[in-house]
């Protein structure tokens, strides 16, 4: 059964997107997806607990031997992502109901779930597959469900958000899917492990730093890694609130995936990493953070704010995989895990207040907090989080992160790290003033509670962020054993 559960993951959302697409208005979308989500998520978390006990699992589509054939295989890397992408979509859907049925029109309601379905199989796909081009069949399958996914918000510059995105991600596939050809030019092959067996020998020719320039900035462009995040600000922004909360929690968390199964696993580390490449990891990582935060704290929107705060985290995962360390790597993907956590409960919370109010500037916000406590808590505890707070999931990964720049004795990077957590408490200590120091408004003295499908779902995740905070044997513990197989790497 256990071998079988990579085919399933994908095979089961792919299925029932079209059936959901043709199900009658109502709940009954919203009953099929939610089952599909929270099996995919059983099952990625059975598929965990198998490669942890048991060891890498391979499964070859169709009985077809790798290389020819198609090659699922699973470690603790993908399996790990795989677990983050699943779970964050079971708990999004009970959140979806309501949020969905005020934000999106009746009549688009089964093609929404339909689409949600779409873009959890595709980023499942991603996870699951050893076959590079393979990769850009799953990766085009979710980019495609999230510009419809984005298009649904209720703005018209939700339409011009989806359409800037269509561009840059059709260019970053484009970059992609040229790399890919350039490698399978030379090596005669598209299975990951296979391709590292020869690369070896090519290295030496300029058209394998081609291809590998190319997957690169493809890769980049969709983890919307500074400075090519141009489209990531207005997708976030614009789009329903569930579908933001679904994709800052996993579309870019997939991405960085996939870089680093590109770095450590398809390419021989020495080719990328003590050269160039892992410097400009560096660099766009230091820019990131910097340059995104400060973005951040001039942001009137309230979703915007955090989306260039998405923006800055990506730097920090960046700065892990540029630092090429067991430790660095390990920081990564434990701050790949805590940030889906984060900013999922961040976002959540922002869209139980849209839910009442239709509206997250910050100049509508005012005073809100005490009209919305356990709405105001999930903020607070979400951007003490972010902050990286002592006792919650997001110290945990700065400490690692600190301890991966420190062993290396990279200074700047250190000092970068405690600077963006001092301009993380200027835009989340924003936040809180708006919604708590500020005179309520006419309009929110008539505001109550968010309701109860959505607080739990959004506390849910808040108590993961302290839960993760406390308790570190699964985040921890699966990002080293994921460190180790990603080989290559510098102790």
């Amino acid at each position: 059964m256990v071998n079988h559960i990579s085919l399933l993951l994908v095979v089961v959302p792919l299925i029932a997107a079209p059936v959901v697409a043709v199900l009658p208005r109502g709940r009954w979308p919203w009953a099929v997806a939610f089952m599909v989500a929270t099996s995919c998520a059983v099952l990625a978390g059975m598929q965990l607990w198998g490669v942890v006990h048991d060891g890498v699992i391979s499964y070859e589509l169709g009985g077809w031997a790798p290389p020819w054939g198609i090659e699922y295989r699973i470690d603790a890397v993908n399996a790990f992502v795989a677990l983050i992408v699943a779970t964050i979509a079971a708990i999004t859907l009970p959140y979806a109901l309501l949020s969905s049925e005020q934000e999106i029109p009746d009549e688009k309601i089964p093609l929404f779930y339909s689409a949600m379905l779409l873009c959890l199989a595709g980023l499942l796909g991603i996870t699951q597959t050893g076959d590079i081009f393979n990769v850009f069949v799953f990766l085009e399958i979710s980019s495609l469900a999230s510009y419809a996914l984005i298009s649904l918000g209720n703005k018209r510059q939700a339409f011009t958000a989806a359409y800037q995105y269509l561009i840059m991600g059709t260019i970053g596939a484009t970059f992609y899917l040229i790399g890919v050809g350039l490698i399978y030019s030379q090596t005669g092959s598209l299975n990951m492990q296979d391709v590292a067996a020869i690369l070896p020998g090519v290295l030496h020719l300029k058209t394998m730093e081609t291809g590998f320039a190319f997957i690169m900035i493809g890769i980049a462009l969709k983890l919307a890694l500074f400075p090519l995040h141009l489209w990531l600000p207005n997708a976030y922004t614009y789009a329903p609130s569930v579908v933001t909360v679904f994709l800052a929690a996993t579309a870019t968390k997939v991405a960085v995936y996939l870089m680093l199964r590109i770095l450590f696993t398809v390419f021989p580390s020495g080719f990328a990493l003590g050269t160039p490449a892992d410097e400009l990891l560096i660099a766009a990582g230091i820019t990131g953070i910097i340059g995104a935060s400060i973005y951040a704290i001039y942001q009137p929107n309230v979703k915007r704010l955090l989306a260039y705060s998405s923006v800055a985290q990506i730097g920090y995962m960046a700065l892990g995989m540029g630092f090429a360390s067991a430790a660095g790597i390990t920081a990564a993907l434990i701050h790949l895990f805590n940030h889906a956590l984060m900013k999922g409960a961040l976002f959540m919370a922002i869209g139980a207040i849209i839910y009442r109010i239709g509206a997250c500037r910050m100049e509508q916000i005012h005073g809100l907090g005490k009209a919305m406590p356990w709405t105001f808590g999930a903020i607070v505890i979400g951007g003490l989080s972010l902050i990286g707070v002592p006792g919650t999931a997001g110290f945990v990964s700065k400490w690692y992160l600190m301890t991966a720049a420190l062993e290396q004795a990279a200074w700047i990077s250190a000092a970068v790290i405690l600077f963006g957590s001092l301009l993380a408490v200027v835009y989340v200590g924003k936040l809180i003033e708006a919604l708590y120091f500020k005179p309520v408004t006419d309009a929110g003295k008539l505001v109550t509670e968010a309701p109860m499908l959505l607080l739990v779902p959004t506390w849910t995740l808040v108590l993961a962020n302290l839960y993760f905070g406390l308790d570190t044997t699964l985040t921890v513990g699966v990002a080293e054993k994921a460190a180790a197989v990603l080989g290559g790497v510098k102790p």
